[in-house]
This record gives structure tokens, sequence and C-alpha cells, in this order.
């Protein structure tokens, strides 16, 4: 079928734009041509060397396209032309995991799910083999643009899952530690489990102000006040519900411990590239009925149906975390501007 241009790892510190060739179609793939992606913090922990990957393997998990080619298998469920948002975590819906509705964790290895961009070609390309398309390509309804639906396959979904798995009740409080487009998207879906008491910590002031809008109640400046006794103040030395800590730093864990009230729980989304501790003190020696959730990205047909009916109902608008637009010919660019955090640079569309 010839080639296509593919963001490929080189080594730790070294990616390139390379011509690679366009996937071949198995029976139960699809072939995706990408109209829109972008680069993930993840990526940078890859690019960095922190999160191993083959040298050689195209980058990204976050595609929005057109249905290219079908397998023999999917040809009945979807048809060429079809524009599709694809999960970043791509379960297979048989093994074990799956149909213990655990499908992140797919065929059972941790991040066994996360497949593009880590054990097989992703996304910054022009082109995507999408494998178990039946479960995980999911229509996007007409009049609803890329740009709407680009954090469903990641960001918005692994946000919300900070909520959803601490299990926000109606008039909880919550602390989100770190206003990045997961922590953004952590601080919109705790708004939609109902908590009545968010509170969003950064040291950007820009994002702070974003955080009101996603549903932040409070917002809070670390440069300007130490956040943990900021939050015990506002919750008069009694903690909050839940801490969501988005960022995967040794600080911002502990700071998540130690506002914690009894019984509280912590919602880990951060990627962790070191060593990781807990303190002893904040955790009550392990008596204080804390709770340590962790998440990986909820992926699948069904996750994104659910996701784009949020985008729909108008309740989310996350199209304005979409700060910058490249061509994929300037990916590179792209990468050096995402990985300085400048310019105000929240996510980057990539079109091919």
């Amino acid at each position: 079928m010839g080639t296509m241009k593919a963001l490929v790892f080189v080594g730790p510190g070294k990616i390139r734009l390379e011509e690679k060739p366009i996937p071949k179609v198995g029976p139960t793939d699809a072939l995706v041509r990408i109209t829109t992606t972008t680069i993930c913090g993840t990526d940078i922990h890859i690019l960095k060397g922190e999160y191993p990957v083959k040298p050689g393997l195209t980058i990204g998990h976050e595609p929005i396209g057109v249905i290219e080619e079908l397998g023999s298998a999917v040809e009945s469920v979807y048809e060429k032309g079809q524009r599709v948002v694809v999960g970043a975590i791509t379960p297979c819906g048989q093994c074990f995991t799956c149909l213990d509705d655990r499908k992140s964790q797919c065929q059972g290895v941790a991040a066994g799910g996360w497949r593009f961009g880590n054990t097989i070609d992703g996304s910054q390309a022009e082109y995507l083999l999408v494998p178990y398309a039946t479960a995980n390509l999911q229509h996007i309804p007409e009049g609803v643009s890329d740009e709407q639906v680009l954090m469903c396959p990641d960001i918005m979904s692994t946000g919300f899952a900070g909520a959803e798995n601490a299990n926000v009740k109606i008039g909880d409080s919550v602390v989100v530690f770190a206003q990045g487009p997961i922590g953004l998207c952590a601080t919109a879906g705790a708004k939609l489990k109902g908590a009545t008491l968010i509170i969003a910590v950064d040291g950007i002031k820009e994002r702070l102000v974003i955080a009101k809008k996603m549903g932040a109640d409070i917002t809070i400046n670390y440069n300007h006040v130490d956040p943990v006794e900021e939050i015990m103040r506002l919750t008069k030395g009694q903690g909050v519900d839940v801490a969501i800590e988005a960022l995967g730093t040794q600080g911002t864990f502990e700071s998540c411990m130690r506002v914690l009230k009894p019984g509280g729980t912590l919602s880990s989304l951060g990627v962790y590239s070191g060593k990781l501790s807990i303190p002893a003190d904040s955790f009550a020696a392990g008596l204080g009925d804390h709770k340590i959730i962790t998440s990986l990205c909820p992926g699948g047909k069904e996750r994104m149906r659910r996701l784009l009916n949020v985008v729909r109902s108008g309740r989310v608008d996350l199209q304005h975390l979409v700060t910058h637009e490249y061509k994929l010919d300037q990916i590179e660019e792209a990468y050096d501007l995402f990985m300085s955090q400048r310019d105000g640079v929240l996510k980057i569309a990539i079109k091919p």
C-alpha cells in the first residue's frame, strides 16, 4: 500500500519523522487515516527514556480519523469513510481481565490495554492500524469537530476516571493537585460526579482560571501559599474526602496524603518515573482507613460512546484545551513547545 510519514522513537532524547510502510489490515483490524492527534505527557516520559519502548516504534495514542480499510471480520460493523474516535486503551473484550471488567488491564499485564505507542505503532502518523476494531472504534456524530473530541481517547477518559474510581459522591470535598490537561479533566469529572467543594491547585495562574471554568470552586496558587495549610484551613482541619494527584511527583503525592480526612481516598493519575514513598505520618502508620487507588485510562468503544455523549450534551467543553496546532511535518517543533511548557501550551493538535 505504499509508505506514510510517522514519528519514530529513536532512543532516549531522540525522535525522528520517517517514512514507514502503511500497515496491512488483518481480519479483525481497521486502518484509520489520522485527521487529528496530539502529544501526551506520557510521550514525553518515553522521549526522556523514563518509560521504555523499542526503538523504531511510532509514538502517540490519541487518534481521531477516518476509516480507510476494514478487516473481513468487521466489514459488516463499520463502513469505510466513517469518522471515528479510538481510545488510547484498546481492549480485546475477550480475555480474563476484560471479562472481569478491567478492560484497561487487557490480557492481565500492567498497562496491558495500552498498545498504541507502547507495544505497537501509534497515532502520530498518517495512518494507524487499530486492533480488535469491533471493540474499539466509535463513530463520531455529524456536527462534532475533531477538536471537540480530541480529549476523549486519553485525557478526558483518564481525568474523569480519577473522580469515578474515587467514588466521588454528591456533597463531597475534592482537591485536584496540578491543573494540566488531565488535572483539568479531573476537576470537570469531580463536578459532574456531584462534588460541592472542588479545590484546584497549580502554580500557573492561567491554568487556575481555566480550572474555574471546569468547575473548581476555589483555586490555590502554590507560589503564593502553602496548599496543604490552606486546604486544611478551608476544611476546618478535617481534610478532604478525595484528593486527586494528576502530575506524578513525590511532592504532589505527599500533599494529597496530607490533606485527606480519615477514611479519605487518594486517587492517583500521575505516571511516576522514580521511587515513590508514602509518608508514615500522614498515612497514620497505616491505621487511618485511607484508600489509595490508581487508574489507567479507561478505553474501548463503550467508554468512547459515553464520553461523546458528555461532549454532545455541552456539559463539558474541552476544545479550548487545544491551544496550538501543528502539521505532522512540524511535530518535532511541537514536541519542543510541549516539553518546554511555554506560550501557555496545554494540548497541541497535530494534523497530518
